[in-house]
């Protein structure tokens, strides 16, 4: 069945962040993020229904962000999503940059995940600092429905805009997704200009994990990301 990617709307965010949390808790890296994010848990209809009522407060003063929804055009049913933002007038200092920190975690929780978060911004700095570009901060298909093309489907969308905006993107892939990113014509930036490994013992895994740092820069400008 063909699926249409279309702004989100305010009666959205329920099932929108329903195939957010469904697919990344699917995904093992997904999952430990959403662990590390939400520690006392983010399952309960208590979290869901601040989580809702948060979301719908930030979308009030958001400057910069956007959310799109990938819909099954037969059924009407949301199967996938992206949060992104984009950075048509960035803010002019790298302090205003900075890496906010996450307001609802304190003390060991905090620190825990300033360890994995801060790394993400310093190298996103690296790499664009105060230009303008889309930054992909998730894109999610639910579970029932991967395999399908959703996914594919929110990338072209992603990148017609950037080729629309000459606007380039940067994202922080998972493994899993790496490869579709790069059959949609993102590459991993350089290891030189910007790396991030997360330690095992900040994760709680067996390994160290490497996050693929990629980029697609606009069609007409044919840059890479060298």
């Amino acid at each position: 069945m063909p699926f249409a990617v279309l702004p989100a709307l305010i009666p959205d965010i329920k099932p929108l962040y329903d195939t957010y949390f469904s697919a990344f808790t699917a995904d093992p890296d997904g999952r430990k993020i959403l662990e590390i994010l939400f520690p006392d848990g983010y399952t309960s209809d208590e979290f869901r229904k601040a989580h809702t009522e948060g979301t719908l407060a930030w979308l009030h003063k958001a400057e910069s962000q956007y959310t799109w929804k990938c819909v099954d055009v037969a059924t009407g049913e949301i199967v996938g999503m992206a949060l992104c933002d984009v950075f048509i007038n960035p803010k002019a200092t790298k302090e205003e940059r900075a890496y906010p920190g996450i307001p609802w975690l304190a003390g060991e929780q905090r620190e825990r995940a300033d360890q994995i978060l801060a790394p993400l911004c310093e190298a996103r700095e690296k790499v664009m600092g105060g230009g303008a570009y889309i930054y992909v901060h998730a894109i999610a298909v639910d579970p029932k429905h991967q395999g399908r093309g959703a996914g594919a489907m929110i990338v072209k969308q992603l990148v017609n805009l950037s080729n629309d905006s000459n606007l380039p993107i940067y994202l922080e892939s998972s493994a899993s997704a790496e490869g579709l990113y790069k059959k949609m014509g993102f590459v991993r930036v350089p290891k030189e200009k910007a790396s991030v490994v997360h330690s095992k013992e900040v994760l709680g895994t067996e390994t160290d994990v490497e996050v693929p740092l990629m980029i697609k820069t606009p069609a007409r400008t044919g840059l890479c990301a060298s």
